[in-house]
């Protein structure tokens, strides 16, 4: 319990102070729209967890679970439908989303197995599950450290543990917008600890370039080759 109390409150102080900064994004930025639009298309009720600023579900007609009061106070103003909660007990009862997005979540806590159970609990039979996460604890730098992430994981246990909580992959795809060259992520991590409100001005300057020149989800069906790869986008079918 003193791991988890002190990971949580480590993300909590780390991501308060970036969202404080930060710009609210709209998810058509992001590579992942085309997907959303296809996997929202026709859901009613669509549910995602722990967005940030940095949503990739519709702003309008989802709703929002964010433990960030400065997130949360700008999703309110940006029009969504936010509630401050936590992964591991969302305020929701049994099989009422059809579509559900959790993107850089499972890898920040401790009690994975407990957020994979809440998700696949909200969701309905048959609801599109997005998920994302970090791969090869090999790969650990202190860049996982210093973001607040508490593992990485190996592709075979981390499909095995899915497949325990009732969800079936369908596609994946490679993911993620860390850039590759270790001297960029050490001098972020410089300027966000010693020079924040510079690092901020380069953060919301540079994010939508980013954001505009990544490539386009080359989605599988199935598990994506995940050799020499960090991060994985996986498309899960609620059972």
């Amino acid at each position: 319990m003193h791991a988890e109390h002190d990971l949580l409150q480590r993300n909590r102080s780390f991501y308060d102070g970036l969202w404080s900064g930060a710009r609210l994004s709209e998810p058509q930025r992001f590579n992942t729209w085309p997907l959303v639009s296809r996997l929202t298309a026709g859901a009613m009720q669509r549910l995602e967890v722990a967005p940030g600023l940095r949503p990739r579900f519709p702003l309008q007609g989802t709703q929002f679970v964010e433990i960030s009061a400065p997130a949360l106070r700008r999703l309110q103003a940006g029009g969504a439908n936010a509630v401050q909660g936590q992964v591991t007990a969302l305020p929701f009862s049994d099989a009422t989303f059809d579509a559900v997005c959790a993107m850089d979540i499972i890898e920040h806590v401790v009690d994975d197995d407990g957020v994979l159970a809440e998700l696949a609990r909200v969701a309905k039979p048959g609801a599109a599950v997005l998920l994302s996460a970090p791969l090869h604890p090999a790969s650990w730098t202190a860049f996982d450290d210093f973001v607040g992430h508490y593992r990485r994981y190996e592709p075979e246990p981390l499909l095995a543990k899915i497949r325990a909580h009732g969800l079936t992959l369908e596609q994946s795809a490679i993911y993620g917008m860390q850039p590759k060259a270790s001297w960029m992520l050490d001098l972020g991590m410089w300027f966000l600890t010693h020079r924040r409100q510079q690092a901020m001005w380069w953060y919301n300057w540079t994010l939508p370039l980013f954001a505009r020149f990544q490539k386009p989800l080359a989605l599988v069906p199935g598990m994506v080759g995940t050799a020499q790869v960090d991060e994985v986008l996986l498309v899960c079918r609620r059972d």
